[in-house]
């Protein structure tokens, strides 16, 4: 019945290790994703050590051994590849997505500056009684002595009066010059290198579901694999063969695993079969997550108004506040400009003014800083992120996800090829193929 070839080989074969070897190879299939998702994301900083001239020897190394975490630094050891990835993670998101919602003024505008200033002057009308007796007890001691308290309290009520005008022109100006204040990119760049682990929530909340698939999916890969491993070792009945062959499984399942979570961008049929990536069959629902998550700890009006005040940009932000509010004193003085001027002096006057401005500009965009404020506002930032998320093209959104680690994936299919080979010798140590 059965061909006497295929008796002699049933006959020849250890049974125990020829049905072990898919199950084994199911098993590492697990690990080797299970450890892979593990060195995508942690640990987030650099664990290791220094090893004295492994930076020197690093430089004269292959790129690719380059970009082994920390080995350009002199660092033994590892951190995660998103995390050690995170800032140019930041500059394709920009890139593909945060840049689509338009320039610096057009997201500006976004953010309703009608309603900025007016939580401004909210914020900073109790503060001018204080800031008008700082200013004149130390420019003019005597002459603020000196003055009723009437006259003193209606020139503070006049400020008062003028600071929605005043600050309106604040945040105007702001905007009419946004575009060279204001770095989208770097500012998005700078937090994710700073906070790597914001790039880790993106991924873990929008796709933890299919991190545990692909991991699931490890074992079946593996136990496929397996089959034919299994078979041409029968056949070949040489002991050197396993660990070879768990190489290949090993870097297959990893390559299999990531190319599951991210290809095809879009819906095909390969042999009459629908396939999609686990990641982009699900871009609408990312795209709320990962804009929750952008609007929440990245574009915040509270970073935003860091940026302004204490970014690279800081010192053209303060001249711009500083330009404006100048003639706040003018205005204050109103129709008593002239006699004002005449009491104090053109110099002094104009040293006043130029106080008032220099105390003024910090304060003016403090309340940018006002996290319940900032949080009102995320709503807004939210809705555009999320909606430009989704108009992404699928090509695009896999990039934005995919392009901050792809030039490092050689690393976790050579980790699966390293692990394969450790299977296969301890296959070989526990079921011998002669026993």
């Amino acid at each position: 019945m059965w061909p006497e070839w295929l008796r002699d080989w049933a006959a020849g074969v250890n049974w125990l290790h020829l049905l072990t070897v898919p199950v084994f190879t199911g098993v590492i299939g697990w690990l080797i994703n299970w450890s892979g998702l593990y060195m995508l994301f942690f640990p987030l900083r650099f664990r290791g050590f220094r090893v004295p001239g492994l930076r020197e020897l690093a430089s004269v190394l292959p790129r690719k051994l380059q970009e082994i975490p920390g080995l350009a630094q002199g660092g033994l050891g590892w951190q995660g590849i998103i995390p050690a990835r995170a800032a140019k993670m930041g500059s394709i998101a920009v890139d593909k997505a945060i840049a689509k919602l338009g320039t610096p003024g057009e997201f500006y505008q976004q953010l309703q500056p009608e309603q900025i200033a007016e939580h401004i002057v909210e914020v900073f009308r109790p503060e001018v009684p204080a800031l008008v007796d700082e200013i004149m007890q130390r420019e003019h001691p005597r002459l603020w002595r000196d003055l009723p308290t009437s006259v003193k309290y209606a020139i503070v009520v006049r400020v008062q009066e003028q600071l929605p005008a005043i600050v309106g022109q604040v945040t105007t100006d702001i905007g009419t010059h946004i575009d060279q204040l204001l770095d989208p990119k770097l500012m998005v760049i700078e937090h994710f290198r700073k906070n790597p682990e914001v790039v880790v929530k993106i991924f873990r909340d929008f796709g933890q579901r299919e991190l545990n698939l692909m991991v699931a999916f490890g074992f079946v890969f593996g136990f496929l694999l397996g089959v034919p491993v299994a078979v041409v070792d029968s056949i070949v009945q040489q002991a050197w063969l396993l660990p070879v062959m768990g190489v290949v499984v090993g870097w297959v399942t990893n390559l299999l695993g990531m190319w599951l979570i991210f290809e095809p961008p879009a819906p095909k049929r390969i042999l009459g079969v629908k396939v999609h990536g686990l990641f982009p069959r699900r871009q609408a629902q990312a795209a709320e997550v990962y804009a929750d998550i952008i609007a929440s700890d990245v574009i915040t009006l509270e970073r935003i108004g860091d940026f302004l005040l204490s970014g690279p940009r800081g010192d053209a932000t303060r001249r711009l506040l500083m330009t404006a509010l100048e003639p706040a004193v003018d205005r204050a003085a109103g129709p008593y400009r002239g006699a004002v001027r005449v009491v104090l002096g053109p110099e002094r006057f104009d040293r006043i003014s130029h106080s008032v401005a220099v105390e003024a500009a910090d304060r003016t965009l403090v309340p940018f800083r006002d996290p319940q404020f900032s949080r009102q506002q995320a709503d807004r930032i939210q809705r555009l992120v999320a909606r430009r998320t989704q108009e992404l093209p699928p090509a695009d959104f896999v990039e934005m996800m995919r392009a901050a680690i792809k030039e490092d994936e050689w690393m976790l299919y050579a980790h699966g090829a390293i692990m394969g080979l450790a299977g296969g010798f301890l296959h070989l140590l526990l079921f011998p193929p002669g026993s």
